[in-house]
């Protein structure tokens, strides 16, 4: 395995770490602002069942990421290792900055750009990437629609229960929920790193004539994740669960739920989706069963503006360092 091989598969594990760093808010934001778990035992709690997505799923999302976006044939290691490179000074930014960013997009977008230069738009899979384009708006739309109508359902059925008993109860279920959502996160995200991987090996010729994922590929990805998730991108956690609206468990319940629906069902049917967008509108549509102005429209502006800005910084940045890998190193 060559040098720049072996530097672009370590590259590609610190995205990962990374991603694990920014999205640990979207699995554990509700649950610390709710107060109903400390934030070191939240991470912890979201980092175990991060790495257990991996005994359940399978990798329809790596598959669709390896083969679905660029054409695999255009494909080699400067053009990867310069994607990474865009992607990762990006999310490392928006995390430094409590940006609430889809990593899912920042490591599309940076795969494109040095793809862009390399063949032109004719090694774009349009198909694959008109799915990913309008999975960016409908996913928090999906986000808000269920979190407003299942908050609406629960506040009707425990509509006669005193405040302080529901407040008990859901602190119980949100660490079922969390559970829940952080296992849909591990099965969405892990298998965006594990497709750029693969496709990087299929490329290279080591996975032969035919694209599949090495188990080990899979494996270190959902542990460096779920590393990442232990870490904490702690700006970005307090965006999501104190910036947006206050939360009660029960809230916190109603966006866990809510996002893991949703998420799972992406995974299922392998289209990479973003966690980060998916929870953000459960959280807004949650907090617009009490009224309006309870959503902070102020930070729910720079969060959307990030996520516009995410996919054209990345093809941008990607194909920067794609640029300058070529001028050093052929």
């Amino acid at each position: 395995m060559s040098t720049v091989v072996i530097i672009t598969v370590l590259i590609a594990l610190s995205f990962d770490f990374l991603n694990g760093m920014n999205d640990a808010a979207n699995s554990i934001a509700t649950v610390v602002s709710t107060k109903v778990l400390p934030p070191l035992l939240a991470v912890i709690w979201a980092a175990f069942f991060n790495f257990a997505a991996f005994f359940i799923f399978g990798v329809h999302v790596a598959t669709t990421i390896g083969t679905g976006i660029v054409d695999p044939s255009i494909i080699n290691e400067y053009i990867v290792l310069g994607g990474l490179l865009g992607a990762v000074l990006w999310v490392y930014l928006c995390t430094a900055f409590g940006f609430p960013i889809s990593v899912s997009h920042a490591i599309i977008g940076g795969l494109i750009g040095p793809s862009l230069i390399a063949g032109g738009t004719k090694v774009i899979i349009a198909s694959g990437l008109i799915k990913v384009l309008l999975f960016i708006f409908l996913s928090p739309l999906i986000g808000v629609v269920l979190g407003y109508i299942f908050m609406i359902i629960i506040m009707y059925l425990f509509r006669k229960q005193p405040p302080r008993n529901v407040d008990n109860i859901f602190k119980r279920l949100q660490l079922l929920s969390s559970a829940v959502f952080s296992l849909g996160h591990g099965s969405n995200d892990a298998q965006k790193t594990i497709g750029m991987i693969s496709v990087l090996l299929y490329s290279t010729g080591f996975l032969g004539p035919e694209f599949y994922v090495p188990f080990w590929v899979a494996i270190s990805c959902y542990i460096v994740i779920a590393l990442g998730t232990l870490a904490g991108g702690w700006r970005v956690i307090k965006t999501l669960g104190l910036g947006l609206t206050h939360l009660k468990p029960v809230h916190g319940f109603c966006a866990e739920v809510s996002g893991a629906l949703s998420i799972i069902g992406s995974t299922l049917a392998g289209i990479p989706v973003s966690t980060t967008h998916t929870i953000t509108g459960a959280i807004m549509g949650v907090g617009m069963t009490k009224r309006l102005s309870a959503v902070r429209w102020g930070v729910a502006f720079n969060i959307v503006m990030a996520w516009i800005l995410t996919i054209p910084g990345t093809i941008l940045a990607g194909g920067l360092f794609y640029l300058l890998l070529l001028a050093i190193l052929q």
